[in-house]
Order: C-alpha cells, then structure tokens, then sequence
C-alpha cells in the first residue's frame, strides 16, 4: 500500500505550486486537489505555452496522470466548465467528488456584498464567494456535486433558502432565482460535468491499496490557514497538510513526503499583516520582476523579503521534508537581499510567530547580493553568494532546499 505526497505553500499563497506540481506530476499517476476553489490560481509555462489553472489538478498537463478534485474543494460549476475548455477530451482522466460543494453565483454577490459593507475593515477577499460557500457548508445549507443529479430537487431547495432567509438576501439587494432559469442553468451544469462526478473518497483508497504514485496538491498557503493563518485575514478552507485527509477522505497515515513551497521573498494579497512587506522603490521591482499579479484577480501582490520565522512556523506546522525554492532568478541584481529572521513585539524580540502579528516589526539579517542565477540547472554553477543564502535560509527554517527554481520554465529546476 502506497503512501501520498503532498505539495504545500508555506507562505500567504502564490508561491508557485503549479510549477513544483506539474514538475512531480511527470512522475506520478494521479494528482489530486483538497482544498480551496477557483480564487486560486496555479499559472505553470510547459515549451513556452501559458496555462492558469484555478480548480483543475496541475497533473492535467501529465497526459498519463489521472487528476482527482476532492471534497474539501468548492466547485463553482461555471469557472470549471470554462476552465475545461483549455484541454481536450478529459473523460478518464478527471474525477470530482460528488461530496464537493458547489459555489453558485450567488455566493460571490454575498461575498462582494458583505465587503462592501466593511469598508476599511473589509478581508480583501477576491469577491469569488468562497467564504460564503464554506459558510453554508458548515452551517448546513450547503449543496454538493451529487446533487445535480437530480436538478428539479436542488433548484427547488436554493429557492426555498431563499425564500427562508429572503430578509438577508433582500438587505443585501440580492434577488431570489427565477426556479425555471436556475433549473435551466443546473441541467447546463449536470450536462457537463456528469462525466466526472465520482466517488472520490473510494477512489482514493483503491489507488493507495494498489500502490500507485499519488500526488496531492495544496491551494494558498500555510498563513492563509483558516485556523493557523493571520486571522481573520485567511482563507476558508484548512490549507495545512492535514487538510488533505479530510479533503480527500485520507488517514495520517496515508501520507507520506511532504514538499513545502516558498519563494526567495514573500508576497500578500490582499488586506492583513504582512511583516516583512517592503514598500519602497525595491519590492516594487520585485513585484515587477516576479510578474507578481494575481493569476485569478490580477490584482498586484504586496512585496518583502524571505520571512524566515513564518517559514519555520510552517515546516514544522506541515512536517515538510523538502522545500521547492521559487523565484530565485527575481532576486538576481540586488546588491543586498534581506531575510526577516525575527519579529519585534510589544519592545521585545521573538522568533515564534506570536497570536497577532499585526503589529510585528521585522528583525532582519542581511545577506550580499549575487549577479544572475537566471536558467542555472546545477546548485554548483549558482553564484557562490546564491549557495551561500540558500544554505542560510536551510538553517534557518529547518528543512532542505531538495527543490530549486530559477526561471518559469519547467526545467529550469535544481534537484538537490
């Protein structure tokens, strides 16, 4: 019986997944999905083509592996169907859980509402309703993948919660579905994705007991965590190595390798603390450099250096025995590179990430820069100033550096 690995972000999301998952992909027979929805966003360059995936398994670009979207998942029916359209037949090769909830589009008119009436307090969501999809999954209002199989029954409940709760949706100017138009658009969406629905948890345990080589793949990252992250500015969804057993219908034991993602420096988007952010003239070059634009909102990312103390929360938080480093080659050119090895709080240093890091003042070490490490494939041809950071960053956070990216592109990648 065969074990899974798992691919998770250490920092706030973006670190470059896509590229690590393809990569391992080429090597496996199913990558899996656990968590998140369509707000993220997976952008991976394969012989110069572009692809940006949101809810489709990064193994899709494998033409051998099998690709499997799990519970713990919210599905939005339309982005999905669209996002499909990138790829040829997949009939075989994707499978999504009937125990999947789905997002529909009122989710995303609750979601941009309830933002526009906090104002400055507002999350900095990405206004795609995943928030009020997970919420009516645990209130118990929620509907799944395997409800479209009978659409008239699943049209006739969203109607009636509206009808129950028409109060809510009226003080938010939300308008009850017509039930002929909802059916409508439902019988469009069970058309569809009928192909793929599936019983993805049994699934799961027959790959496992047939010793394939599985991958599961993570959505945002480790403090984006709805319980770990920087609450309240976090995700919905359990984003943590953990997740994907209850996500996908997993044991502890059923997983094995774990490769954390981070990049060479940090990003954010969105509102929330972000100690090692750098407003000045340098994270913008960064952001400019990194091409650091959201891939599901375009919206640019906010920029700072390596935060070493989230990172080594996140090792030890996921049991990460490898990281992928992403990025590098952005980092190329600066005469010094910084990393956040400690916080200050309340007047005193740390080197824990404390309950509020609201108000956490960056302590950093400064690192010489290097001249170019752009399309390096060998640790050996890195500037030595390049090893002499990656070495640092390892002692610091407590895990290897197996993994090292220096350009988009595929291979451009240092095994170590």
């Amino acid at each position: 019986m065969s074990q899974a690995q798992i691919v998770i972000g250490l920092q706030w999301g973006d670190e470059g997944k896509g590229k690590i998952v393809d990569h391992m992909a080429q090597r496996q027979e199913y990558v899996c999905r656990f968590a998140g929805g369509h707000n993220a966003g997976h952008t991976i360059v394969v012989d110069g083509k572009k692809y940006a995936l949101h809810l489709v398994p990064s193994g899709i670009l494998n033409p051998n592996a099998k690709n499997i979207v799990g519970n713990g998942v919210v599905i939005s029916p339309k982005d999905f169907i669209e996002e499909l359209t990138q790829f040829d037949n997949l009939e075989g090769r994707l499978f999504v859980s009937d125990k999947a909830h789905l997002l529909l589009p009122y989710h995303a008119q609750i979601d941009k509402a309830l933002e526009a009436l906090k104002g400055k307090d507002a999350i900095g969501t990405t206004g795609k309703g995943i928030g009020p999809a997970y919420v009516d999954k645990i209130a118990r209002v929620g509907h799944r993948v395997g409800e479209l199989l009978d659409t008239n029954k699943l049209a006739t409940k969203i109607v009636g919660y509206f009808e129950q709760n028409s109060v809510i949706f009226e003080a938010l100017g939300i308008n009850k579905p017509d039930f002929d138009e909802l059916k409508k658009e439902l019988d469009g969406y069970k058309q569809e994705l009928l192909p793929f629905i599936a019983n993805t948890t049994q699934m799961m345990w027959d790959i496992l007991k047939e010793d394939k080589k599985v991958l599961l793949e993570g959505a945002q990252g480790t403090m984006l965590d709805i319980d770990h992250g920087t609450y309240p500015y976090v995700t919905s969804s359990t984003t943590i190595s953990a997740g994907a057993c209850s996500g996908l219908g997993l044991n502890p034991k059923d997983i094995g390798k774990v490769t954390g993602i981070a990049k060479a420096y940090c990003t954010r988007v969105g509102n929330g603390p972000f100690p090692s952010e750098d407003i000045s003239e340098e994270g913008d070059i960064i952001r400019e450099r990194g091409h650091e634009f959201g891939t599901t909102t375009g919206r640019p990312r906010r920029c700072g250096w390596f935060d070493a103390v989230a990172a080594a929360h996140a090792v030890r938080l996921n049991g990460v025995d490898q990281i992928a480093l992403m990025k590098l080659d952005v980092l190329d050119g600066f005469k010094e590179v910084k990393v956040c090895v400690a916080y200050e709080v309340d007047g005193k240093q740390v080197d824990y990430v404390p309950y509020d890091l609201e108000d956490a003042k960056p302590v950093y070490k400064v690192f010489k820069g290097w001249d170019k490490c752009k399309g390096i494939r060998d640790f050996a041809s890195l500037p030595k100033n390049t090893q002499d950071y990656i070495v640092a960053l390892e002692e610091m956070v407590g895990a290897k550096m197996g993994v090292i990216s220096t350009s988009p592109d595929r291979d451009d990648t240092i095994i170590r």
